[in-house]
This record gives structure tokens, C-alpha cells and sequence, in this order.
């Protein structure tokens, strides 16, 4: 039996070689007689060479299919608030990523039916449908057209992701291959999903749920056969097929989808009929609408996430606008739209009856461009019903406006100033008429932190953020005024003086060389007089008796404290205590946020934290760990807690004694505008010398809120401007649109701090009466650390003290007197050192 087996392979090799050399025998004879033969070798030898080089050229350089596995698609980051609501997106591009599970059958069925019938059996490569092609192809050579495509659903994906779309047989070629490889690579089902989450769909739409929500407002699973048959016409051209006035084009080709549905039996007669009858049902384009009130507040968190992770994909996978990320931020909806009506408000009262004030911008228009022109420059306000256009002409006192949309309308209310060109603000006031309105010139940032962990709730830079980026609670850099005096009075309380401590508010100077003797002044350019507590010089913003404090504690000591509080780095002059130096809105109310929290800091932050697309946390504000939180058994020790996230940045004593203090500012000092809110509130009022800008900043244990008023360009906002007229008004607007979520508890003294009943007056202690009610009551309430309230004291006490007080104040103003004549003989003259120096009151 072996040796049959033997004997038969020996004959088949005998065999293949005798066939073989007949074969080769017969070329040899045939190719040196036959012309024909000849032709037919060197044109099959030339194809193969062809072939060989084509693949070398095509096909060397081509992506790796494995590339699909770990493909991740561009994907817009999400922004959420406080409450986890989404309130705004970083997008280029409409995208939604779905899984094959997703995707309702009926809608993958309408673009098989649109786009590859064969998709299931084919292994990449339909090649009816290919030679269809190339026969297309060969009969438009020249014309000008472009032939029809010929690909499979998986030549699409090798297009639209690994090589682009450029229009030649070479990436016809790149395509085929890359499609077997696909094929060899990925599942059908894992196949389709990439095609369904990646084709462009017009409208900016990527995919299909990006598509349905453009098209028909919907997601995917709520579409009907009519809706989905549409979708799958769009590959094809989805700017055409897209649009309202080709409707009837749309129709005629959804509805070859179909009927192409109905001959592969994906859909039945009846529903195919019915489907038909149906209009396309598309809406108009649209913008995806979010809270307008939170433009500036997403747009600080736009820049801090660019700084970390970069803009686009090539930066890095967590790309603002490609990463698909998941952003957890502080902003309280209802706290953002107060501030910015607050602002707002405060800023059209500022400007009442100051008239127009000049356009947004100014264009050069030419002819018919002027809508291209406005919507390039990309202005847009969201205050009442007003809207941003251009003046179109001016004709005497008629002149006319247009809109981005193409909508044109007459103008009344014409300024002077007013001409072709400018871009201007205004609102509806009949048909097609509009009215000219006004954008108050004057600006403005506000800023509410929560003291408990530095979470910013609400800020506003400005009067909209459509008509500008740049924000002013966390940009501009101003001279904070009087707000700074709190921390010169911190500075005071950890050198040893008392909210009871007497301090002078007579004329300070100092002698500086050449320039002569320099002097400060109290607002409005009084000298002072006499010696009043810390609580009043504090409650009555007495600039002299700051600077004599900040004499006294010594400047160095005041200045460490603005830092390390995170107001700012200043040298050691005593204008800064005055508020010369230049911070931010956002600095300021983070500094208040330590007094209102016994002195522990946060950072200030936006973001409390962020994931990347698979959910991974990439970025928290809070970082400290818990290592033993997630133990699989309990241990029986105590249950385990995080390390405070804080920074004692103030003695906790000292920071309530200034806020303490900083309550007598509203109920009976510069912010007294406060005080008829009914609850606790501590603050402080600044205007800087000019005036330039007026401030309020101050809040409660739970909210802290900083708000300034001023020029972009710094100049005067007239001699009735101050903190108390008009920064402290647009605080108490945001608090009474905000009542419920301010506490009416009183603010809690830390260990330490021991509350005396004290005359307001002198501070002398008083007994056996108790304080009223009346913020002007004579005795009060005051803190003070241990061992520093004023000491009991006898009558004779008393009078002995005030006889050695007179003769004192006898021999200062004999000695003083004394000073001046001698001053008088050096200079004749006494500059104002606070204005030189920047000063403010």
C-alpha cells in the first residue's frame, strides 16, 4: 500500500515536470515565430511592472489600520455648573459619540441602503460597484465633473479618518487597500460605528446624533423611517440636500433610499408609502443657546484650560477643542445672573443722561460687504431685546441699520456723531425701526467667593461678554483705594493695638530731602483732628489715622501683610496703605474671603475639577488624598478625615476682630447704604483719588463679594463718585436678588476672643449698662484678645489720666508750633504727598 502511494507521488512530479517543460518549449518556438505571443508577454510583464511600482508607491507609506482600535474622534469639552447642569460647550464642531448599540436599526439600515448594500458580505471592496465607477470616471475625464464615488462604508472610514479626501485614483487605490486591511482588522459592527460617529454631515454636524439634533432637533432612537432616510442622503452632498430651497431635490433621492429599503426588505411597503407622504421636516439652523450670563465665567475657564491642556489635539489628548472633556465648575447660575444684572444696573445708573458715547467699533464698508464685515466681527449683546448692527448710511437726520441675520431697518434717535460704518447697539421700537442705545463707556468687574472652600460662584467682567473678552474681576489692574485698609488695621491688632486703641487723626508728614515736606490728607483734603478708636477711623475710612497706624505697626509689617494675604507685593511706602498699589477684583475679594473665615485662605478657583473622556479625573482643585478612605474592611480605628485644604494666612483672632469692626462700616460708616438688608454684613467702601474707580467689597461668613466701577482708560468719574454712592448699591441690588441664599446667623468668633462692653466713643469699658439695639448706640460689643480689653479703672483714675493728657497735648501743640516755623523757613511751600504718590482716600 506504501508503495503504491510511493509510486504515485513519483508519477505526479514526473508529470508536472514533463507538462512544465512542454510548456516552456512551446513559449520558446512560439515566441521566436508568433509576433502576437511576443505582444502579449511584453504587455503582461509591463502590467506586472506597473502593478509592482503602483503598489510600492501607494501602498508603502499608508497608515496603519491598527490605528482604528485606539482611534479617538475630536470631541467638544462640556462645561457643567455647580449643580452639575450643563451650562456651556468648547466646540468647532458638532460631535456625539455613540456605540453600535446605540444606533437604531432602522437608521443604520437607511444609510446601507443610501451608501452599501453589500456592506455585511463584502470584504472591503464592492468591485461591481467599483468598475461602475471607473467607467463613470473615464466618461467624465475632462469635463469637469466629478465621478460618482464607488466606495464601501469602509472606504469611507479610510478616507474620512486615515488618508483625507483628496479627489484622485491614487487615493482610490490608497483607499481599496486600506479597506482590506480594515476589514482584517475591525468587526463589521465596530466598522459601522466608526462610520456613523465620523461622516460630515453639514450644518458642522460629525455623525449621525450630531446630525439629528441639527436636521430635526432630536436624538437618534426618536427618529422616524422619513427622518432617517434624510440623514442618509447627506453624505452624498449634505450642502445641497441641506438647504430649505432644494427641498424638492432632498426629497426625490430620500426617497430612492426608500425605496432601496423596501427592495432589501429593511422596511415595509405600508411605512415605505406613508414615509413619503411625509415634507422633509427640517428646522432652521441654529446656535446652540446657553445662559448668556455666564460669558465671562466660562471664558476664565476656557483660558485656564488652554494653559493646562492647549487648544487643539496636536497639543496633547486633553485638547480644549478635540479632548472631549468633562468640566466640573463653581458657577452658581442664579448667583451669575444677579451679578450681572447688579453690575449691569450699576452701570446704566452711572451713566444716566451722559448721551451717546460712540459706537462698539467702526467699519470700513464697502458696498454690499457690510453684513460679512459685521458677522467677521463677531459682536453680540444680550441686555434686553437690543441688538448689535451697522450703519448702513447716514442721510441727514434719516440713516439706516443691517444685522448679521441680512435684516436691514430705519434708525431714530440719531446722534450728532453718528455715521456709515459704526457698529452700534439698538433695540425695536416698530417695524423695522430701531432706536439707538447706548453702552455706558464707563466699566466695571464683580466677583462673589464662597470663604469656605474659595469657590468662585459668580463673576462678571464687564457689561456683556459678547461685546468683549477681556474681564475686569480677574484682568484689570486697579488701585483698590480704601478697601486696603482692613489689612493696614489687621497689621495694627497683631502689633498690639485694640479696636479700642486711640489713635491720632492729626496731620502726618514726612520730610523728604529736595522735594520738601510732604503731607497726607483725609478725603475731601481735610487735615483731622483729635484722637478717635481704631473702630471709628475704620467705620469713617479717616485716612490719617491709617497712615498713623501704619506708622506705628511699621510699613515693612503692613506690606508683608498684603502679601501674604495675596493682595499684592508693594514696597514700603505709606501711600500703599492708603491703596496706591495695583490688584485685581478677584485678589481683593479672595483677601476679604480670609477675614470672613477666621482668617484660613483657599485658592480662589473656577474649576473644581476635570475628566477626560473615558471619565478619568485629570485635574481637581481639591487634591489632597485619602489613602485609607476606600479600605475594603474597616479597621476599627477612627473614621478617616482630610487635612484642612487652607491657609492661615491671618492671626483667626485678629481676623475677626477686623470683620467685627468692618460690621460698624454698615451699620454706621461708609457702607451704612447696606444696613437697612437686615443682615449681617461686613464690608468696606474705597474711592481712589481722582476719583478713578470706587470699590465695595465685604459680604458674609458664607458669601464674599467684590465690585469696582471705572474707566478702561483711567480718568475722573466726577466729584460725587464714591464707594458708598454707587459700588455699594450694586452689592446690595445682587444681595436682594439673592436673599435666600444669604444667612441671617451672626458671625462666629473663633476661640479667643472675648467680647467687652465698651463706650464707642472713647472705648473706655463700661459697666452695668447693656448695649441697644441702635447701630448708633453709645455702648457696643467689642472683641478683643485676652489681656488687651481696657483695664477697670476708679474716678481718680480717670482724672488724673485726662490732667496728664492736657498737659501733654499743651507741650505737643507749643513743640508743633515750633516745628512749623522752622518748616516754614525751608519750604514755603507744602506739596500734597498723596497725590504725588498716587494717593488714594
Amino acid at each position: 500500500m506504501a508503495e503504491n502511494a510511493s509510486s504515485d507521488g513519483e508519477n505526479l512530479n514526473y508529470r508536472i515536470r514533463r507538462e512544465a517543460s512542454g510548456a516552456w518549449g512551446w513559449l520558446r518556438s512560439n515566441w521566436r515565430e508568433k509576433r502576437w505571443v511576443r505582444w502579449l508577454g511584453y504587455a503582461g510583464g509591463g502590467f506586472l511592472a506597473v502593478f509592482a511600482a503602483a503598489w510600492l508607491l501607494v501602498a508603502r507609506d499608508l497608515p496603519s489600520a491598527d490605528k482604528l482600535l485606539d482611534y479617538q474622534p475630536p470631541l467638544p469639552t462640556i462645561v457643567r455648573g455647580i449643580d452639575g447642569q450643563i451650562v456651556y460647550s468648547y466646540a468647532r464642531e458638532r460631535r456625539v459619540q455613540l456605540r453600535f448599540v446605540d444606533f437604531p436599526k432602522q437608521l443604520t439600515d437607511s444609510f446601507l441602503a443610501a451608501e452599501d448594500k453589500t456592506f455585511w458580505t463584502h470584504g472591503g471592496v464592492d468591485y461591481p460597484g467599483l468598475i461602475g465607477a471607473v467607467i463613470d470616471y473615464a466618461s467624465k475625464m475632462g469635463s469637469g465633473q466629478r465621478a460618482k464615488g464607488g466606495s464601501t462604508i469602509t472606504q469611507q472610514v479610510a478616507k474620512n479618518i486615515l488618508i483625507g479626501d483628496e479627489y484622485s485614483v491614487t487615493r482610490k487605490l490608497k483607499e481599496m487597500i486600506l479597506a482590506r486591511r480594515i476589514e482584517a482588522t475591525l468587526t463589521k459592527q465596530q466598522i459601522l460605528e466608526l462610520y456613523l460617529n465620523e461622516i460630515p454631515l453639514g450644518r458642522q454636524s460629525f455623525g449621525v446624533q450630531a446630525a439629528a439634533r441639527a436636521y430635526f432637533g432630536k436624538d437618534v432612537g426618536d427618529l422616524n423611517l422619513q427622518e432617517s432616510a434624510f440623514l442618509a442622503i447627506l453624505p452624498k452632498a449634505p450642502e445641497r440636500y441641506g438647504r430649505a430651497k432644494n427641498a424638492d431635490m432632498a426629497i426625490a433621492r430620500r426617497n430612492y433610499v426608500l425605496d432601496q429599503m423596501e427592495k432589501n426588505g429593511w422596511a415595509s411597503a405600508e411605512a415605505v408609502a406613508q414615509a413619503k407622504t411625509q415634507p422633509l421636516g427640517i428646522i432652521g439652523r441654529r446656535v446652540e443657546t446657553y445662559d448668556p450670563s455666564v460669558g465671562y465665567f466660562v471664558e476664565e475657564v476656557r483660558r485656564q484650560l488652554i494653559d493646562r491642556y492647549g487648544e487643539k489635539a496636536e497639543k496633547g489628548p486633553n485638547g480644549v477643542y478635540a479632548g472631549g472633556l468633562w468640566v466640573r465648575t463653581s458657577v452658581d447660575p442664579e448667583m451669575q445672573k444677579a451679578a450681572q444684572d447688579s453690575l449691569r444696573a450699576g452701570l446704566l445708573r452711572y451713566h444716566g443722561g451722559m448721551g451717546w458715547r460712540g459706537p462698539i467699533e467702526h467699519l470700513d464698508i464697502d458696498g454690499d460687504r457690510w453684513q460679512t464685515e459685521l458677522v467677521t466681527l463677531n459682536k453680540t449683546i444680550t441686555y434686553q431685546d437690543w441688538r448689535v448692527g451697522i450703519v448702513i448710511d447716514r442721510q441727514g437726520a434719516s440713516a439706516s441699520i443691517g444685522f448679521p441675520d441680512g435684516k436691514t431697518g430705519r434708525l431714530t434717535g440719531l446722534p450728532d456723531a453718528l455715521r456709515a460704518g459704526d457698529v452700534i447697539a439698538a433695540a425695536p421700537v416698530g417695524t423695522d425701526t430701531y432706536a439707538v442705545k447706548t453702552i455706558p463707556e464707563v466699566s466695571g468687574g464683580m466677583l462673589v467667593e464662597s470663604p469656605a472652600d474659595g469657590r468662585i460662584v459668580a463673576m462678571q467682567g464687564g457689561f456683556d461678554a459678547g461685546l468683549a473678552s477681556f474681564n475686569r474681576a480677574t484682568q484689570a489692574l486697579r488701585q483698590p483705594g480704601s478697601t486696603i485698609k482692613p489689612f493696614v488695621y489687621a497689621t495694627g491688632l497683631d502689633m498690639g493695638m485694640t479696636p479700642a486703641t486711640m489713635v491720632s487723626d492729626g496731620t502726618f508728614c514726612v520730610y523728604q530731602g529736595t522735594a520738601g515736606q510732604k503731607c497726607f490728607r483725609n478725603f475731601g483734603g481735610g487735615g483731622g483732628g483729635g484722637t478717635h478708636t481704631m473702630r471709628w477711623g475704620l467705620e469713617q475710612s479717616r485716612n490719617l489715622m491709617t497712615v498713623h497706624i501704619a506708622n506705628d505697626a511699621g510699613m515693612e509689617n503692613v506690606t508683608k501683610t498684603f502679601q501674604r494675604v495675596g493682595i499684592g507685593k508693594y514696597q514700603n511706602y505709606l501711600s500703599f496703605a492708603l491703596g496706591a498699589g495695583d490688584t485685581t477684583v478677584i485678589q481683593m475679594v479672595n483677601a476679604y474671603a480670609a477675614l470672613a473665615a477666621n482668617g484660613v485662605q483657599y485658592p480662589a478657583s473656577v474649576i473644581d475639577y476635570v475628566q477626560d473622556r473615558n471619565g478619568k479625573v485629570i485635574f481637581r482643585a481639591d487634591n489632597r488624598r485619602c489613602t485609607t478612605c476606600n479600605m475594603a474592611q474597616w479597621d476599627g480605628k477612627p473614621m478617616p478625615r482630610f487635612e484642612p485644604r487652607g491657609k492661615q494666612v491671618l492671626d483667626p483672632r485678629t481676623a475677626y476682630q477686623v470683620v467685627h469692626m468692618l460690621e460698624g462700616v454698615v451699620q454706621r460708616g461708609t457702607a451704612v447704604v447696606l444696613r437697612d438688608l437686615k443682615i449681617p454684613l461686613f464690608g468696606k467702601t474705597g474711592t481712589t483719588t481722582g476719583p478713578t474707580n470706587v470699590w465695595f467689597v465685604g459680604g458674609s461668613q458664607k458669601y464674599v463679594a467684590g465690585v469696582y466701577l471705572g474707566y478702561d482708560k483711567p480718568r475722573s468719574l466726577g466729584g460725587y463718585a464714591q464707594g458708598g454712592r454707587i459700588a455699594a448699591p450694586i452689592f446690595k441690588q445682587f444681595v436682594q436678588a439673592t436673599r435666600n441664599r444669604w444667612s441671617d446667623l451672626p458671625f462666629v468668633a473663633p476661640e479667643g476672643v472675648r467680647m467687652v462692653r465698651i463706650d464707642r466713643t472713647s472705648g473706655k469699658r463700661v459697666f452695668g449698662v447693656e448695649p441697644g439695639s441702635d447701630p448708633k448706640a453709645g455702648v457696643i460689643w467689642e472683641a478683643f484678645k485676652p489681656d488687651t480689653e481696657p483695664a477697670r479703672a476708679t474716678r481718680a483714675d480717670e482724672l488724673s489720666k485726662q490732667r496728664s493728657a492736657l498737659l501733654a497735648a499743651i507741650q505737643r501743640g507749643r513743640q508743633a508750633r515750633q516745628q512749623d516755623a522752622r518748616d516754614a523757613a525751608r519750604s514755603a511751600e507744602s506739596a500734597d504727598f498723596a497725590e504725588e504718590q498716587g494717593g488714594v482716600y
